[in-house]
């Protein structure tokens, strides 16, 4: 099956100028799916821009106020909190995308509203169960964990059920087109309390080491959730007739247990650099990495735009079984994710040593770090969101087997790299990492779907 772009299909090949210029002029003057994709992948990026200054801007007053071995502790546990909170939601986050339109498009409206209720109440409660199994862990382990990160773990283990409902939330909100109502909480309404309540400590003498800014993130996350959730049944009952609600919570798991494989070895894969570079490294040199990390993360940003935006469409037009559609669909997706992507890399490459600098005069060292790092970001994005159309048509499994063998790569490439070259091994072994799942994705799709998924070549099936 060809992949044709729905703007450029009778267009003869252009180079990349042209044809950034011709993505750009797209989003002021078309219309159709096209146009609405691309405003809802827009607010997305806003959100996900402005939540990144406010992150950055947290982050660069917890480096200065926490000096680098408590802010070092910080980023660990916090890092654990995104990875485990992450997946803790059993993947019902993503399968949402597939679940919701699934059953908006058959009729099956008792299932529907159960799943909108019934699948934060599970994973509520499991996430809470297993977060009391980690405390234990973390009780168990004590003898072997820095003093100093003892207490800021039990604060992360508390995190974790807030932090894996709003997830829920955000993958139900999007299913209903409802971006802002999805992202502003964790991404903007988050990070405001995390700057108001950490500056609010200092203001007021508390010393503010790794402890209170746990603390002052965990209150931020229970809170950005519980607001989110009030908005979020308020909006489903003026959009969804109250009636009779199914559980189907068997069905809901065999959609997305597989999509949670996907999910859990792309977060490691995320995070593996950062984790494994605490076990061998200071925790001052995790901080000048976690700043390289956070100055790059515009560039993730987009490919998460476009992958929260494209996911239920895929699966809509899957279960309607318009294949032209799809294809024309997912070669829109991939050219928007990666012209901008590199257009974002080669901005922050620019301004890459000001950017470090604010963090601290220290994390300027960081600077070499970022090319090595942009170099995987870059070409990850050269086949745009195509994990979300392996797991929204059906594969799964594949799918979470070249996630599996890209993070069992990337371990390897750590234990090899890190001890000997600190955050430039940890770089390196990421990209390298990248560049392989990202070749293994495209062989993927090539054989299964018969698209070309890359920016740029051939489109022929």
């Amino acid at each position: 099956m060809a992949v044709m772009d729905t703007e450029s299909a009778s267009a003869s090949p252009a180079g990349p100028i042209a044809r950034l210029r011709s993505l750009l002029r797209g989003l002021f003057g078309s219309s159709g799916e096209a146009s609405l994709t691309k405003r809802l992948a827009g607010t997305i990026f806003i959100i996900r821009v402005i939540s990144a200054a406010l992150a950055y801007f947290s982050q660069i007053l917890l480096a200065r106020w926490m000096g680098g071995s408590d802010y070092g502790v910080y980023v660990y546990v916090w890092t654990w909190v995104l990875l485990l909170g992450s997946m803790m939601d059993f993947g019902i986050s993503a399968s949402a995308q597939k679940i919701i339109p699934e059953y908006r498009a058959s009729g099956q409206h008792a299932l529907l509203r159960g799943f909108l209720s019934g699948s934060r109440w599970m994973t509520f409660a499991v996430s809470s169960l297993v977060s009391l199994a980690l405390a234990g862990v973390v009780k168990t382990l004590s003898p072997w964990i820095e003093p100093n990160t003892i207490v800021p773990l039990y604060i992360g283990c508390l995190t974790l059920p807030a932090f894996v409902v709003a997830n829920t939330q955000d993958g139900i909100a999007r299913s209903h087109d409802w971006m802002r109502l999805g992202l502003m909480p964790q991404f903007i309404v988050r990070q405001s309390l995390i700057i108001g309540l950490t500056a609010g400590a200092f203001a007021l003498g508390f010393n503010l080491g790794a402890t209170v800014a746990m603390l002052a993130s965990a209150a931020a996350v229970w809170l950005a959730m519980i607001g989110q959730m009030v908005v979020l049944n308020r909006r489903l009952a003026g959009h969804i007739e109250p009636g009779v609600k199914a559980y189907d919570f068997r069905g809901w798991l065999a959609v997305s247990l597989p999509i949670l494989l996907v999910e859990s070895f792309y977060l490691l894969l995320s995070y593996t650099d950062v984790l494994m570079l605490q076990q061998f490294r200071s925790s001052e040199e995790v901080g000048v990495y976690f700043a390289v990390v956070k100055t790059l993360a515009l560039v993730s940003f987009i490919h998460y735009a476009m992958s929260a935006t494209t996911a239920h469409r895929f699966a809509e037009y899957h279960a309607l079984g318009d294949k032209a559609r799809l294809s024309a669909y997912v070669a829109h997706a991939i050219q928007w994710t990666f012209w901008p992507s590199l257009a974002a890399t080669i901005v922050l490459l620019a301004l890459g040593k000001p950017l470090l600098w604010l963090f601290g005069p220290q994390f300027v060292v960081g600077y070499d770090i970022m090319f090595i790092a942009a170099v995987g970001l870059v070409v990850r994005s050269a086949i745009g969101p195509v994990e979300r159309l392996l797991n929204m048509l059906g594969h799964q499994h594949i799918c979470a087997l070249a996630y599996a063998l890209a993070f069992v790569m990337n371990v390897v490439l750590c234990l090899l790299l890190v001890p000997r070259y600190g955050g430039h091994g940890a770089a390196a072994a990421t990209t390298i990492s990248l560049a392989f799942e990202t070749v293994l994705l495209f062989w993927i799709v090539r054989q299964r779907l018969g698209l070309h998924v890359l920016a740029f070549g051939k489109r022929g099936s």
